[in-house]
């Protein structure tokens, strides 16, 4: 079944969305050009249901690392490659784009994202990513406490954040306008909790909640918040308050795409608590730029250069049956050439999602054993709005990230802000999770769907804040992301399938988010510099 216009609205945005779209939603005034955009669905599917390539003897290449995947943690599995000498290598990756979700595009305005577009400050204990922010002179230097000090060009300027509530722009996320004393003191109460289990240690000394979460407690106490929802847990410990509800299901749709009813406790509390140094410390500041996360990958696919192949969609990964000492074969198709190409790796990391594990590597559930039928993934909605001049508003002044309360979107940051171009044109990136537990649905209503319908969404939403938005929108350019971020839903970080799926499979290594089950930049980089070392070790124990 496909929705139509109105349906689909409905499903994305909610009903009470409909109210704004009135009768006819074709009499509506959409922008005058755009394109619909998003990842590689028929080679993909194709991929899925298992490609059969032959490749001529004349194109075999050997190579000591075949990297499949150049998302985040491909690309820094490379970077940490070439960090420990190891130069012959090759990254393959689907799209004609590197990057995944932290990719992003350009106008003659500004460059924009079209995904991931920040980066907290690492505190000390992350010292490759620091050293990585060190490389593209983010970092000017790092203080005695192994802290990184921020060049403050790459520091989010303000002002940072607001919310439309009630019909305004308020500054930041939390308004007290109207709120009552109890919903003050529930604030402050859930605020304490977080402080407590930011001062909490296992035996070991280890905290509950730290990114990369691979350096957490695993103890008994921390992986029971797993088991219920984050939603149950603020209501076992009296916090009623719809002000903080409100607060604690943004964060969890922000981060994880999912509802606080759907977000294990453990990832919603590891939000909150797991970037901030100490007790009562002020969260990290964050590092952006006009294209977001985009300036990572471009550092990174510079330093890789002509190592990096787009267009290159992996059909069959073969481990040798017998030997140990035979090369691995990477077997890929050339998307612009139609032609079928093959790599003889020693090694390879496996930086695709990790429900094409078993899809692309030949006997991978019979002989590790696992499975990978608990890795659900989320699909968003993501668009670049082209704004002729300034929207018409009043309340707090328009703000790098600003967020409609009572919206199933996240709102929208405005690529131009960093620049410091306060006036004139500008370019807004929007974003919309989709929650719901039928993913597989939504999916297919998202490939099914025209611009115009995707365009009437977007529109629809931001007129609740802003009525003259399609008046001045020139442009309007949306992307679907049908597989986009893993979800860490309850029970999924303690289960045995996450928690098993980082183990090598021979010289087949593994790195991505999904091992971590969130989808966050800094799990993508310390997933990627992990398999690299894991690579480096088996290979400085190879005899010579």
């Amino acid at each position: 079944m496909t929705l139509n216009r109105r349906d689909l609205i409905a499903a994305l945005l909610g009903a009470p969305a409909l109210a704004l779209l009135g009768c006819d939603a074709r009499a509506k005034r959409l922008p005058p050009t755009g394109d619909l955009l998003g990842q590689s669905v028929e080679i993909g599917h194709r991929l899925r249901d298992g490609l059969t390539l032959e490749v001529p003897a004349d194109r075999w290449v050997d190579v000591e690392v075949a990297i499949v995947g150049g998302g985040m943690s491909g690309l820094s599995a490379a970077w940490q490659l070439q960090r420990s000498g190891v130069e012959d290598f090759v990254v393959l990756e689907l799209e004609t784009v590197a990057g995944g979700t932290s990719r992003s595009g350009a106008c003659e305005l500004t460059p924009f994202p079209w995904g991931a577009h920040y980066v907290p400050v690492p505190l000390a204990h992350n010292t490759a990513l620091i050293e990585l922010l060190r490389e593209m002179h983010v970092v000017e230097s790092v203080s005695p406490d192994g802290s990184p000090i921020v060049a403050e060009q790459f520091l989010c300027r303000e002002p940072e954040e607001r919310l439309f509530f009630h019909g305004e722009w308020i500054e930041g996320l939390y308004s007290t306008t109207g709120a009552t004393a109890d919903d003050l003191a529930q604030l402050a109460a859930f605020r304490n909790e977080v402080d407590r289990w930011i001062a909490w240690r296992d035996e070991a000394g280890r905290r509950a909640f730290v990114i990369p979460t691979h350096w957490a407690s695993d103890a008994d106490e921390v992986m029971a918040l797993d088991q219920l929802s984050m939603s149950e847990w603020l209501r076992q410990r009296g916090f009623t308050s719809e002000r903080l509800h409100w607060l604690v299901d943004y964060s969890c749709r922000d981060d994880y795409g999912l509802r606080s009813d759907q977000t294990s406790a453990w990832a919603g509390l590891l939000y909150f608590a797991g970037r901030l140094r100490e007790p009562g410390a002020e969260h990290q500041p964050l590092i952006t730029w006009p294209e977001g996360n985009g300036r990572i990958v471009e550092h990174l696919a510079q330093r890789i250069g002509l190592r990096l192949r787009t267009g290159a969609a992996v059909s069959r990964i073969r481990p040798p049956v017998n030997s140990n000492d035979e090369p691995i074969e990477v077997i890929w198709l050339n998307t612009q050439t139609g032609q079928a190409h093959g790599y003889r790796a020693r090694h390879v990391i496996f930086a695709a999602p990790q429900f094409m594990a078993p899809r692309l590597i030949n006997g991978f559930a019979k002989r590790t054993g696992r499975s990978v039928s608990e890795f659900e993934y989320g699909s968003w909605l993501t668009a670049n709005l082209h704004l002729s001049h300034r929207l018409r508003e009043s309340g707090f002044p328009l703000s790098w990230d600003n967020v409609i309360h009572g919206s199933r979107s996240l709102g929208y940051v405005v690529a131009t802000h960093q620049s410091g171009r306060d006036h004139g044109p500008a370019v807004l990136t929007w974003y919309l999770p989709y929650c719901d537990a039928d993913v597989k649905f939504i999916r297919e209503q998202l490939l099914a769907a025209t611009w115009s319908d995707l365009a009437e969404v977007v529109l629809t939403d931001l007129e609740q804040a802003h009525p003259d938005i399609r008046e001045i929108t020139t442009r309007l350019d949306i992307f679907r992301w049908g597989h986009a971020m893993i979800r860490p839903k309850l029970g999924f970080h303690s289960s045995p399938q996450r928690r098993e799926a980082a183990r090598a499979d021979g010289r087949i290594h593994f790195a991505n988010t999904d091992l971590s089950g969130l989808a966050l930049f800094e799990e993508a980089f310390s997933h990627g510099c992990r398999a690299a070392e894991e690579v480096v070790q088996r290979s400085s124990h190879r005899p010579s």
